[in-house]
């Protein structure tokens, strides 16, 4: 919606196609007339020799494509290379069945390209290949598809392209999360020649034109052609969803380290692995900060892991800071609280000094089943750059770090830290289970509430106790307003708490 953002994108996109030759490159952009399009533009020779308009424009979970461009008529040109007529769409286009391939098709189309920017969660690439090879198969043309790579803030855009043959078989695919060319043979010469051709079916009785590209030729083969991956299990599928993004937010801000408060807890532990993972142990700094209520397993268990990870890690005891803020409240400081938030929030304190002082950034810790229930502290344990594991239950991080451990000979987080309760340490002998349901109970209630959208009535049809459901409801409600401030974090499920989930915090409906 800004006038310069879109002359610069269209000033781009022009040097783009001059710097092409006699290979044809298909380019995304935004385009503009009376309305805004989400377009590519299909390059050769140096120029732009034809631009197609996404037609379905997706307007849910985070998608806000209405807000932006107008929705373009149907497919009007086919390109022929190589002998070969090729019709080109963009991402959702793809998952319409009556839509643009099926257009393209009918025009005599052979090989379908298809533009994405397709976000990921848990399972979606297996969504995804079942779509295109039904599509494949249904317009009987070769379908590449192509998807980007990199983290944007919560969304992950997790790859996988792959190619699909006329009957829906998988000729081709790329590796998830990882950026990479290949070259993939579907018997089809790159050749381009110019004229109109007749088509072997037609749109609405007439068969599209074709645009001529270039008389050019590559030399032939050898063609690379990459060996399907091997699918990834759905824990390693996760883990990589969370180092891309993790990785992408620190670095494409421009940051090159992180602190993380280590605890010796569970939450802690995941994090600092993912950060390891996606930066170098190099760029990884923890921070153990003991109270007079820290058991002396948690600090040891913090020194052991940053010892196995090869990062650096040093202690900050806040008792000195607690003691002087608890003589400063006097009778405020007695409520039990009080006393615990204070001390959330001079642990948030001393990390945000840390990042101060060093420019790295501050990940927090808080997992999706913590947020959802409003067990944090604002402006303690919830202040911080980028929240890493924000949209992973507190089950699913006990099954990552029990994975992630099987990866290595030896287990890098300590096996006392899947073992042991888990507790926030903010008053004596405190556990999670003091104020929260078990794990088990509570992290389907939140998955069934939040990402299915279900009401009270629903959880209780399906078996969940009716107290404890109208409870956890009330919980989740109440704590919108501490997750608005909360920071940006990976989206792995296919409703996490940000662009996904859009609530009023003001909000009388109960």
């Amino acid at each position: 919606l800004k006038p310069g953002f879109i002359a610069n994108n269209r000033d781009v996109m022009q040097k783009v196609a001059g710097a092409t030759g006699p290979c044809a490159a298909v380019v995304g952009f935004v385009d503009a007339e009376r309305d805004l399009f989400n377009a590519a533009a299909v390059c050769a020779d140096g120029t732009i020799r034809g631009i197609y308009r996404k037609q379905v424009l997706p307007n849910y979970a985070v998608f806000d494509e209405h807000r932006y461009f107008a929705r373009s008529g149907p497919a009007t040109e086919l390109y022929e290379i190589a002998g070969v007529r090729v019709g080109i769409t963009i991402c959702e286009d793809v998952w319409d069945p009556t839509g643009a391939i099926s257009q393209l098709s009918d025009g005599g189309a052979e090989v379908v390209l298809s533009l994405n920017a397709s976000p990921y969660y848990a399972g979606r690439n297996e969504e995804r290949l079942r779509m295109l090879a039904t599509r494949a198969s249904d317009a009987s043309c070769t379908l590449v598809y192509v998807n980007q790579v990199g983290g944007q803030d919560e969304l992950v855009f997790d790859g996988g392209s792959m190619v699909l043959g006329v009957s829906g078989e998988l000729l081709a695919s790329a590796p998830q999360f990882e950026e990479g060319l290949f070259i993939v043979d579907v018997d089809a010469r790159p050749v381009f020649r110019k004229r109109l051709v007749g088509a072997r079916g037609s749109h609405h009785g007439l068969a599209l034109p074709v645009v001529e590209l270039s008389k050019r030729s590559f030399a032939s083969g050898p063609y690379l052609k990459p060996e399907a991956p091997k699918p990834l299990d759905e824990l390693d599928e996760i883990y990589r969803a969370l180092v891309l993004g993790t990785r992408d937010y620190v670095l494409k801000n421009e940051f090159a380290d992180v602190v993380i408060g280590l605890s010796g807890g569970i939450d802690s532990s995941l994090v600092a692995s993912i950060a390891v993972d996606a930066l170098g142990a190099e760029h990884v700094f923890g921070v153990g900060m003991p109270s007079r209520y820290s058991s002396d397993h948690s600090l040891s268990d913090a020194r052991l892991l940053a010892q196995n990870m090869g990062i650096a890690f040093d202690t900050i005891p806040i008792e000195p800071a607690h003691a002087a803020l608890m003589e400063m409240l006097g009778d405020l400081g007695s409520a039990p609280l009080t006393e615990e938030n204070l001390q959330s929030r001079i642990r948030g304190m001393l990390l945000m000094a840390r990042s101060n002082a060093t420019g790295a950034m501050v990940l927090t810790t808080g997992n999706k089943s913590e947020l959802a229930v409003g067990y944090s502290t604002l402006y303690g344990d919830t202040a911080g750059g980028f929240a890493v594991i924000k949209d992973v239950s507190k089950t699913d991080v006990y099954r990552l770090c029990a994975w992630r451990n099987t990866q290595l000979e030896q287990p890098w987080i300590p096996t006392s830290v899947l073992t042991k309760a888990p507790s926030a340490e903010l008053r004596p002998d405190q556990l999670d289970s003091d104020v929260l349901p078990p794990y088990d109970l509570l992290d389907p209630i939140i998955e069934a509430y939040v990402e299915q959208d279900e009401t009270i009535a629903g959880l209780i049809a399906r078996g969940h106790d009716p107290i404890l459901a109208r409870r956890v409801v009330q919980m989740i409600d109440r704590a919108e307003y501490k997750r608005r401030q909360s920071p940006p974090g990976v989206r792995v499920s296919p409703k996490a708490f940000g662009k996904d989930r859009r609530v009023p915090i003001t909000n009388g409906y109960r």
